[in-house]
């Protein structure tokens, strides 16, 4: 299953990649992902604690598959054991003409429990459109 969402915002990819890995500056603006630590390179170990709708916070972690700044940010999670409920999540960037960039962020699940994570995938897209907003926002003020 793959979850996808978009959005262009006026402002270079330079300066959109600055804001989106600008880690310590997430509890000011980002509504989803409230805290992301450890360091960005490749193989490396992030945690991540992305807060729900109902005000409870899920803490996870990941390993940084790809970077490829300010193009591309990717990051693999599982739950329990491998191939139950597996997501490498993405983050790419694209240059559009008049100094925009177009922002799409997703994650490709795979795994015996996807089927079965109908509401949380609900919620995960739902917190994926909340954080574009909001660096959109964060950007271009």
């Amino acid at each position: 299953m793959q979850l996808r969402t978009e959005i262009e915002i006026d402002a270079e990819p330079d300066r959109v990649w600055r804001v989106l890995v600008g880690f310590a500056e997430y509890p000011e603006w980002n509504p989803y992902l409230t805290s992301v630590d450890g360091p960005l390179v490749e193989g490396a170990s992030l945690t991540l604690v992305s807060a729900s709708t109902d005000g409870s916070e899920r803490r996870q972690r990941v390993s940084v598959v790809k970077i490829e700044p300010p193009r591309c940010l990717r990051y693999r999670s599982k739950l329990w054991l491998p191939r139950l409920f597996d997501g490498e999540h993405y983050f790419e960037l694209t240059p559009l003409d008049g100094g925009r960039t177009r922002l799409v962020q997703g994650e490709d699940l795979t795994g015996a429990l996807v089927q079965s994570m109908g509401p949380r995938l609900t919620a995960m897209a739902r917190g994926f459109v909340g954080m574009n907003q909001a660096l959109k926002k964060r950007v271009e003020g």
